[in-house]
């Protein structure tokens, strides 16, 4: 599949049914037991396709009134890896699902967390496909 390809099979819509925009504040109900406790959104984002790799984003972005520098985001990937909300293990399954037989999800990481700016950091999401069995 080419990158074109892979920005339609991955639209706007179609994350949004693989990661609710929701997400976050289901996150910090679990976490906190209120979702207004939480100081950033998550959004998953794809970003592109190298080679065998799909990369993909998770974008946490600063809610009104709160402060993302503050809140430790260097230590969500090890946190998102294990989450059962999050569930990226879930998660990349459903992405499997929607490459439809043609390519398949073999493995995968989270990266580092990357800061954008005070208001934005990214949670690298990356995916490693091969061969269709």
């Amino acid at each position: 599949m080419t990158t074109e390809n892979f920005n339609q099979l991955f639209s706007e819509e179609t994350i949004k049914r693989i990661f609710p925009e929701n997400m976050a504040d289901q996150f910090f109900d679990a976490l906190y037991g209120d979702p207004s406790e939480g100081a950033y959104n998550i959004r998953l984002v794809f970003k592109e396709q190298i080679n065998n790799t799909l990369i993909f984003e998770f974008h946490l972005t600063q809610r009104p009134g709160k402060c993302l520098r503050c809140n430790l985001t260097y230590g969500l990937p090890e946190v998102f890896s294990r989450h059962p909300l999050i569930n990226v293990k879930g998660l990349v399954q459903r992405i499997d699902a929607q490459l439809n037989g043609q390519d398949k999800c073999t493995d995968w990481k989270l990266g580092q967390t990357i800061e954008i700016s005070n208001d934005l950091h990214i949670i690298p999401l990356i995916i490693t496909l091969g061969d269709v069995a």
